[in-house]
This record gives C-alpha cells, sequence and structure tokens, in this order.
C-alpha cells in the first residue's frame, strides 16, 4: 500500500487536508507547513505538498527565511518551479503588506511602541535602511506617513527639509521620525544622535515639533525621547 506521501494530499482522509481543515475549522487551527502547502497546491514526486513545505520551512528557519529569497533561489530547490516560487513571494509580499499598511488616520499615536509594533513587520526583513516620517495633527492623531529615504546597509543621510517638507505641506504640528538598522542591533549610532538633534532643532525654528525618533531593530527598538536625546 502506498504511504501518505506517495499518495498525495488529496487521497487524504478530508479532515486532514489543509485547504479543507482551513475551510471546516479557520485559519488559526493549520501550522505554517499546512499554509504554505495550500499556497503550493501540489508537491513532488513522492513527496506531497505538505512535506515540501515542511522540509522548506526546516530548510530556511521559518517563513522569515523564506522572505529574504529571491526567486532564483527558490527555484534552485528541487520542486520548486518558476509558478511555486512566485506564489511563495505573492503570498508572503500581501502579508506584509497588510501589516505595514499605513496607520489609519482615527489612531492617536500614544506610545513608542505602538508605533513599532505597526511597523516592525515592514521594516524587520529588510536589507536596506527606511527612513520614513510620520505626521501629526494638533491632537496626535496620524496624518499620514512617508518614506524620506532608502539606502543600502550603511545609515542613510536625511536632511531637515526633506523631513519637514511634508510636514509643512500638511501642515503638521508635530513628526515622529522612524528607521530600521539592516544589522538588527536598534542602537542609536552616533550619527543617529547627531540628526535627531538637527530635527529638534529644525522643528523648533519650524514650530513642528519632532515627538520622538524610533529605530528598529530585530525583535525590539530604541526611542530616542525615552534615551533623553530628545
Amino acid at each position: 500500500m502506498k504511504n501518505r506521501q506517495e499518495r498525495g494530499i488529496k487521497n487524504w482522509p478530508p479532515d486532514e487536508r489543509p485547504r479543507e481543515k482551513l475551510i471546516g475549522k479557520g485559519h488559526e487551527s493549520l501550522s505554517d507547513g499546512e499554509l504554505l502547502a495550500i499556497i503550493l497546491r501540489t508537491g513532488k514526486r513522492k513527496e506531497s505538498a505538505l512535506e515540501l513545505a515542511r522540509g522548506l520551512l526546516s530548510r530556511f528557519h521559518g517563513l522569515r527565511g523564506l522572505i529574504n529569497l529571491s526567486i532564483a533561489e527558490l527555484c534552485s530547490i528541487e520542486g520548486i518551479g518558476p509558478a511555486k516560487a512566485a506564489q511563495i513571494k505573492a503570498s508572503l509580499e500581501l502579508g506584509r503588506r497588510v501589516l505595514s499598511e499605513p496607520l489609519s488616520t482615527e489612531i492617536k499615536v500614544l506610545s513608542g511602541r505602538a508605533i513599532y509594533s505597526h511597523y516592525y513587520p515592514y521594516l524587520k526583513n529588510l536589507k536596506k535602511e527606511i527612513f520614513k516620517v510620520i505626521l501629526l495633527d494638533g491632537k496626535n492623531k496620524i496624518i499620514r506617513d512617508i518614506t524620506v529615504s532608502e539606502g543600502g546597509l550603511n545609515l542613510n543621510i536625511v536632511h531637515p527639509r526633506e523631513v519637514f517638507n511634508p510636514a509643512i505641506r500638511d501642515s503638521a504640528l508635530s513628526i515622529i521620525a522612524l528607521h530600521n538598522h539592516p544589522s538588527g542591533d536598534p542602537t542609536p549610532s552616533p550619527e543617529d544622535i547627531e540628526l535627531t538633534k538637527r530635527l529638534v532643532s529644525a522643528g523648533n525654528i519650524l514650530g513642528i515639533r519632532l515627538l520622538d525618533h524610533i529605530i528598529v531593530g530585530d525583535g525590539k527598538f530604541v526611542s530616542l525621547l525615552d534615551k533623553g536625546i530628545i
């Protein structure tokens, strides 16, 4: 008798098939491997989609490892062709975009941790530095956020005019600066501290207060307000 891998998921008992399990019990009941198997749809010779998915997650240490793979790298894996590679990248990118949608204008900013929690899913896997500015009205409610600068692994040199021009256009009364450290260590560099001081000074002249500068690392963040630099 053929084993489970050879006969394929479609021949499994219905309550064990990932797609039927999701429909019947909800997405929360599925493991990462089962969810990925639904995306893959099919496996390879003598290996089900679920076994292929579990192998990918084990090899690359979870979904986070898959996010960092290119299409070419995925296609180099046995059982993964261009179609499957595109499906994996598209599904992971959709999840990332959902989590990193701009904060609602109805949200009132209360803490650096709230900002970090929202933007961390977007920033955590980037290999380049992104500098964003969040514009706030007089009641500390979000107007919008913008990306001021994108760069490589080294610190972006951000000029105050690039930060405050959008704030002036949108009549923001305060801003929050936010950027990531691709190294994973959110410890402020001397350049980060110097830039923060320049933004504070420029904001004082313009009447637009810098409320905080948040640096995002790997699972943690640093608030320069909490550090006493602002």
